[in-house]
């Protein structure tokens, strides 16, 4: 089965109980990194919003943010929880946005579910749609892996590079890698990026 089909299906099915357990991940010193980084009322986008956790983030800081997913259930939940925000439902590797169009990119615990052999092609899409000196925030697993695992009850697929190999993909977009690190949240292990638009 095609991995998109795999994650599209269960998160629809785990989408209540993986957002109700999201709060073990807390994120908000990433996240007030990442704004201070950004311009006052920037445009945002939120790539794998999930429930819309950093996106009702981003909105009470004064941002515009446009949430995208795969998973249907994931953005009923995020429409109730931060109205203020546009979500879509869209696969990250096919956005479509104009050039240009923001000042910033978030994408937390989402690129892992993403083919590996297509990471090059979302960092290069990032770039096209990004603002001059646009800033890029995001995390990826720590260890390179790939395959389908028991997730919250349902089978999830995730795919990574080494944090090596994604710093060296991240660059040859022309990216200026700003900080990167490996952190652990939630009990999990995660390698952590900011990077600047050259």
């Amino acid at each position: 089965m095609e991995q998109n089909v795999i994650n599209k299906d269960g998160y629809n099915k785990i989408a209540a109980k993986y957002n109700e357990e999201r709060h073990i991940y807390n994120n908000e010193k990433e996240l007030e990194q990442f704004i201070n980084l950004l311009p006052k009322n920037a445009k945002v986008l939120d790539a794998g919003c999930g429930g819309g956790p950093v996106a009702k983030f981003l909105v009470s800081k004064g941002f515009t943010v446009t949430g995208i997913d795969i998973s249907s259930k994931m953005l009923e939940i995020a429409r109730k929880e931060v109205p203020e925000a546009e979500f879509i439902e869209c696969d990250m590797t096919k956005i479509a946005f104009p050039e240009d169009s923001f000042d910033g990119i978030v994408s937390l615990y989402a690129i892992f579910h993403v083919t590996k052999e297509k990471h090059k092609l979302l960092f290069r899409k990032f770039y096209e749609i990004m603002k001059h000196r646009g800033i890029l925030f995001f995390c990826v697993g720590s260890e390179e892996w790939e395959g389908s695992d028991d997730y919250l009850g349902t089978r999830i697929f995730w795919s990574n590079f080494s944090p090596e190999k994604t710093k060296h993909l991240v660059e040859e977009e022309n990216f200026e890698i700003i900080y990167d690190e490996i952190l652990e949240r939630g009990g999990e292990k995660q390698y952590w990026i900011f990077a600047r638009k050259n």
